[in-house]
C-alpha cells in the first residue's frame, strides 16, 4: 500500500527526529486511516517540501507519533501549466478542480466569463473560492502530490488576457480552432496558459480580446466536453506532450 500523505505547516522535529502529527490531520491518521506502528507516512507542506516518515506510536484519537528522518524539496516542474476555468454550475467547479489537481495542473484561475450562469459575488464568492482551494488541497493529498496547485482569486476577462499575453504558449479551447491541441507546438519551459470557457461558450468579444493578447483557438477533439471536464482532458494532452508525464 502506498504511504498516505498529510499536510503540515512545518517540519520541526524533536529529539531523535520525533514528530507529532496532531489536530485534524492527526485525527484523520489515527481515527480514519487507523495507522499503526511501522507504517509509512509522507508529510508535506503542499509547496514542494516533503518528508518520508515511519509511525512509531499513537496517542489517543488524534496524535500520531512519527520518526522523521529527513526533509526533501521537489522543484517546480516545467513548463508550468495554468488553466483558466470558467465558473461552472453547482458543484461542477469542485469536480474540475479535483481532476485537474489529479492530472498535475499547477495553477487554476477561476474566471467569471460573460456567459457564466454562476457568478461569484461577496460572501458567496468567498465561500465558493474557499471550496475550490479546499478541494485542491484534498485532491493533492489523495493524488500524492507534494506541490499542490495554486487556486488564484477569480479573474476578470481583462486579467485573463494579461495572463495570456505573458505566456510562452496561450490557447483557448474553442470550436473555431482549425488545429487540434494535440498537434500544437509547445515550449519546454515557461508558462502554458489554457482557457476553458463556460457551457455557453466563449463570447466573440472575449475571444477577440484573447486573440489580441496572443492566444490561438484550438479544438480538443471531435466530441464536445462539458466545461468541468474539458480542462482536465486538455491538461492531460499538454502534460503528456511536454514530457512531464514521461
Amino acid at each position: 500500500m502506498t504511504a498516505p500523505v498529510f499536510v503540515v505547516e512545518h517540519f520541526d522535529a524533536g529529539g531523535g527526529g520525533r514528530y507529532v502529527l496532531d489536530g485534524p490531520e492527526g485525527r484523520h491518521a489515527v481515527s480514519v486511516k487507523r495507522l499503526r506502528a511501522g507504517e509509512d507516512v509522507v508529510l508535506t507542506d503542499g509547496a514542494g517540501r516533503w518528508a518520508d516518515c515511519v509511525v512509531l506510536d499513537t496517542e489517543g484519537k488524534d496524535r500520531l507519533i512519527l520518526r522523521l528522518d529527513s526533509v526533501h524539496e521537489e522543484s517546480p516542474e516545467q513548463p508550468r501549466v495554468t488553466v483558466v476555468q470558467a465558473l461552472p454550475k453547482g458543484d461542477r467547479g469542485e469536480l474540475a478542480v479535483e481532476t485537474m489537481t489529479e492530472v498535475g495542473v499547477d495553477v487554476i484561475v477561476p474566471w467569471a466569463a460573460a456567459r457564466c450562469i454562476t457568478q461569484w459575488k461577496g460572501e458567496r464568492g468567498a465561500k465558493a473560492l474557499g471550496k475550490w482551494r479546499a478541494t485542491a488541497r484534498e485532491a493533492g493529498k489523495q493524488s500524492r502530490r507534494v506541490r499542490f496547485p495554486e487556486v488564484a482569486d477569480a479573474a476578470t476577462t481583462k486579467q485573463v488576457a494579461s495572463l495570456l499575453a505573458g505566456a510562452e504558449f496561450a490557447a483557448v479551447l474553442h470550436e473555431s480552432g482549425d488545429a487540434p491541441l494535440a498537434t500544437a507546438e509547445l515550449p519546454s519551459t515557461g508558462e502554458i496558459v489554457l482557457v476553458v470557457g463556460p457551457e455557453g461558450g466563449v463570447a466573440p468579444e472575449e475571444l477577440a480580446l484573447f486573440e489580441e493578447a496572443g492566444a490561438a483557438a484550438y479544438r480538443l477533439g471531435r466530441s464536445v466536453l462539458r466545461t468541468s471536464t474539458a480542462g482536465t482532458a486538455a491538461a492531460a494532452v499538454l502534460l503528456a506532450r511536454t514530457g512531464r508525464w514521461s
